[in-house]
């Protein structure tokens, strides 16, 4: 099996000569490997032959095709046709802490938000709770899966982008840590990531670092049963890390 990705954001058709479709095999011999959907390329994944060509031709860089064991046919969600997918879930374990490390792309932020509740996995094909369900009966990551999406587990989660948090709260940090600290671990989080000083700051005022320990903080601070923490280490120097 291959799977075929393309980065809509690097392809521009328009710029190019469709290197991609006019340098496939399969193309040159009569299959539509390759076509062009709505003046985007669209590849059929069961006709492609893995040969990278269009992989090299493409002058954006746009397009990746990975070949994949037939054992891992089903992704666990995927991003529509020739979109990113995802093949495999960590399992959270109540009282132990879980790092996710690798290179950018791979699905780390997709496996939190998943195990987060934030996303619902599709198996590929915009799938139902009860699919996903019955995916991953009798295993212990079908059972969690199930607690997630009937609300039975309470779960926190850091966000990745955190510049966009002034983008959804005004106001002073104080006002927004106070809102989350559900726990009240608010006084201790505040000496270990000293953010001391940063309570009477606007939020729109933080710098990268400062906004990050102040996401952590709030995360930190709600009473949840499983806590994601996405990305804690941009914009921190070495000792904050």
């Amino acid at each position: 099996m291959r799977i075929a990705i393309i980065n809509r954001d690097r392809c521009q058709p328009r710029k190019c000569s469709k290197e991609c479709e006019y340098f496939c095999p399969p193309v040159r011999t009569g299959d539509e490997t390759i076509v062009f959907v709505d003046g985007k390329p669209q590849i059929t994944e069961n006709l492609c032959v893995g040969c990278g060509i269009c992989v090299h031709k493409c002058p954006f860089g746009a397009i990746t095709i990975i070949n994949l064991p037939e054992e891992m046919e089903d992704p666990i969600h995927r991003y529509g046709q020739n979109g990113f997918a995802l093949y495999g879930l960590p399992v959270p374990i109540e009282g132990r802490v879980t790092g996710l490390l690798g290179p950018n792309g791979i699905g780390k932020s997709t496996a939190v938000s998943i195990l987060s509740g934030i996303l619902r996995p599709n198996l590929g094909k915009a799938a139902s709770w009860e699919e996903v369900f019955q995916r991953f009966s009798g295993s212990i990551l079908g059972d969690y899966l199930k607690k997630v999406a009937d609300k039975g587990i309470k779960t926190s989660y850091k966000p990745q982008y955190i510049d966009r948090i002034p983008k959804s709260y005004s106001g002073i940090v104080s006002g927004l840590l106070e809102r989350t600290d559900e726990r009240g671990a608010l006084p201790e989080l505040m000496e270990s990531l000293g953010i001391s000083k940063l309570m009477e700051r606007d939020i729109s005022s933080l710098s990268g670092g400062e906004l990050q320990r102040v996401a952590i903080a709030a995360a930190a601070a709600r009473d949840a049963d499983f806590y994601f923490f996405d990305e804690i280490s941009p914009y921190l120097d070495i000792y904050q890390r």
